[in-house]
């Protein structure tokens, strides 16, 4: 019998994918708009994503701008920024937001890359837990008379292989975003 790695493959490629996203939320040298993802400002009596609200754009390496598709919430957006505790500067004009980033200290960068290494640890853990849940489904298959020892180990080795792959693609993607952190 020969086993489908498939859902294997997807959950790695989810897990991956995790944490590409986690990483961008992780804040480095340079804005990028991915960093108010998470903020949600109190617009038209509801908590909305600010993406649905506004315009979004990289001004220069440190600035945002947020341009406001209704003049009207500009203060609540302004709120929800701030509110959101990014450690950010928050300007006002007659064009909308404007939204500096600081400058980081080599401190905060230990502590950000600190951050990265964590998450980083938590998608190792998910893959761990999809290798052992293929593994199970592997164990009872061998149980059942549907393959034999040989066919089992190799299984396994393969298996291995794949989880493998997917620890050195996470390690690239933290290494890329570590060296974002030092710049």
């Amino acid at each position: 019998m020969a086993y489908d790695f498939s859902k294997l493959k997807a959950d790695i490629k989810e897990t991956e994918e995790w944490l590409a996203r986690e990483l961008s939320g992780v804040r480095t040298g340079r804005a990028t708009p991915s960093l108010l993802d998470g903020v949600k400002p109190e617009a038209y009596g509801a908590r909305t994503p600010l993406r649905e609200l506004a315009s979004i754009s990289v001004e220069d390496a440190r600035t945002l701008r947020i341009i406001p598709w209704d003049m009207s919430i500009l203060k609540a957006l302004e709120k929800g920024v701030t509110e959101a505790d990014l450690g950010v500067g928050v300007a006002t004009d007659d064009q909308g937001l404007r939204v500096s980033f600081p400058e980081l200290t080599s401190e905060r960068r230990i502590q950000l890359s600190k951050i990265a290494g964590d998450k980083t640890e938590q998608a190792k853990v998910t893959l761990r837990s999809h290798r052992t849940e293929a593994l199970k489904v592997l164990e009872v298959a061998e149980k059942a008379g549907g393959m034999g020892k040989d066919e089992f180990a190799r299984l396994k080795v393969e298996l291995q292989k794949l989880i493998d792959a997917g620890n050195e693609a996470l390690a690239a993607v933290l290494e890329k975003k570590e060296k974002e952190i030092a710049q």
